[in-house]
């Protein structure tokens, strides 16, 4: 009986173990791109801040080529001007215009001024202590209630006759 059962099972398992599991995912659908190609620039110059920078840049397929340039802070500018090629990697060719100018430092002596620890201006503390207050504990303001109904009196007398 125990071999027959697992026959059974042998036999279920290699007709059903063999199926891809279900799978709810979109469908893949690989297109090959076209050649990267662009062009473009950007640019900034603010007198108030002093920047001046910028880039331009385009590429066809495998061939990049561009530059950028920035205003340094001692007056010159520096430009990198570079390409990729392929297999040439990142290629770069930097360069300097203008001449870098440092302002002269002005030195100024001031004698230190000499530090004397602030005076104490407390005085000492006043005795707040208050003595304690005792109420004298509360009374009972429970009275029993007073009846509101009134029983009515008894009067005898003789009936009227008419």
């Amino acid at each position: 009986m125990i071999a027959q059962v697992m026959l059974l099972v042998v036999g279920v398992v290699a007709v059903f173990g063999d199926q891809p599991p279900y799978s709810y995912s979109a469908p893949q659908t690989y297109e090959e791109s076209a050649e990267a190609k662009y062009d473009f620039d950007w640019a900034v110059n603010d007198a108030y801040s002093g920047n001046d920078f910028g880039q331009q840049e385009s590429r066809d397929g495998d061939n990049t080529q561009g530059s950028y340039y920035v205003q340094l802070p001692d007056g010159r500018r520096q430009t990198v001007t570079y390409y990729v090629d392929g297999d040439s990697g990142f290629v770069a060719d930097v360069k300097y215009s203008g001449e870098a100018q440092y302002p002269e430092s002005v030195e100024s002596y001031e004698a230190p001024q000499r530090y004397a620890p602030p005076r104490p201006t407390y005085d000492s503390p006043e005795e707040s202590v208050e003595k304690p207050v005792y109420a004298p504990p509360p009374r009972p303001t429970y009275a029993p209630p007073r009846p509101t109904y009134a029983p009515p009196q008894r009067t005898y007398g003789f009936p009227n006759r008419k």
